[in-house]
């Protein structure tokens, strides 16, 4: 039997898994490269990690692994229940935590490689993590889609380290739900028919990229925040925390508008009123800035996984990208 060694975590309400030994050897070159081997040749571990018996499609996985980038510290390598993440933000702060927890990492600074470039996490000795996140930037402004029944909504598309469609104006006459969680099975079908109708429509991030994040805003709960919203990752599953790669892309969208400026705080309430504080500094790109989203995580359980070769469902199952069994 192989056992895999696990720590457990929430970042405001989100889980995340973290390999700490019996993850698969990837060897030492980009984390890119190291991602298209895991894929290519232990994917049945990514989903025995996450997928149920032992998941949930709302875990995600991560893989601590050594880093590529000589001025990093750590690596790590972010998963879910369909397929691999180019950056995590609640996955970061989970990540750091947890080995916080583990004795591993002290309050300071410590610089993470990802498959979408460095990170730098900011340990504070309350155990908050404040995480400078990879270049971010809009793409398109005022993307109309029109969505078969429900018809056309205008967003735009945005870059945090994921790709993701913003909802900003929605159909005349449609009903909108509260940003209340027990609204989430609608909002969760809003947001498979809108990147069901992107993917139809050719509408894509930068040299084709796929759209698998869809975010809708509203008014905050608590009128000491600045906005609420309900995010829709790529397996069907919805964000409980208020996500950190699409705190990212706000932030970059509310920079090019001119609604927020450097430095300036924006606190961003998630569909269960967890909240993720966040600023920008101005980016090395034109149009780019470097976002920072702060958060705190909580270790849940540590454990070992035993998949059992006898085990007709040791690698799980389910996981398809609307997240439905397959």
């Amino acid at each position: 039997m192989d056992t895999i060694d696990v720590i457990d975590s929430h970042t405001g309400g989100e889980p995340t898994r973290l390999i700490v030994s019996g993850g698969p050897e990837l060897g030492r070159g980009p984390l890119r490269e190291r991602v298209a081997r895991f894929r290519a040749e232990f994917d049945h571990l990514r989903r025995a990690v996450t997928l149920e018996p032992r998941g949930s499609e709302v875990l995600v996985g991560a893989l601590l692994c050594e880093p590529y980038d000589e001025t990093c510290s750590l690596g790590v390598i972010f998963f879910n229940n369909v397929d691999y993440l180019g950056m995590c933000g609640h996955g970061t702060i989970g990540l750091v935590n947890s080995l916080q927890h583990l004795g591993e990492l002290e309050a300071g600074t410590h610089c993470i490689d990802t498959p979408a470039g460095k990170v730098t996490a900011e340990l504070a000795p309350s155990g908050v993590v404040s995480v400078r996140n990879v270049e971010s930037y809009r793409w398109a402004a005022g993307v109309r889609v029109e969505v078969p029944g429900l018809g056309a909504f205008v967003g735009d598309v945005a870059y945090g380290g994921n790709w993701f469609f913003l909802v900003q104006l929605y159909p005349d006459g449609l009903d909108l739900p509260d940003l209340d969680v027990g609204q989430h099975a609608r909002w969760t079908e809003w947001g498979v028919r809108i990147r069901a109708a992107l993917a139809a429509s050719g509408i894509t991030g930068e040299e084709g990229a796929y759209i698998d994040h869809v975010e809708f805003f509203g008014a905050p709960e608590d009128p000491s925040n600045d906005s609420r919203n309900f995010v829709l990752c790529p397996g069907g599953a919805f964000d409980r925390s208020p996500c950190g790669t699409g705190t990212s892309a706000k932030l970059a969208c509310l920079a090019a508008d001119g609604m927020l400026g450097p430095g300036e705080r924006w606190a961003q309430e998630s569909i269960i009123g967890s909240v993720f504080t966040g600023s920008y500094e101005v980016g090395p790109g034109p149009g780019t800035v470097l976002p920072t989203v702060a958060g705190t995580a909580f270790v849940t359980a540590r454990s070992s996984l035993v998949i059992d070769p006898r085990d007709p469902l040791r690698h799980g199952f389910g996981g398809s990208a609307d997240g439905a069994p397959s």
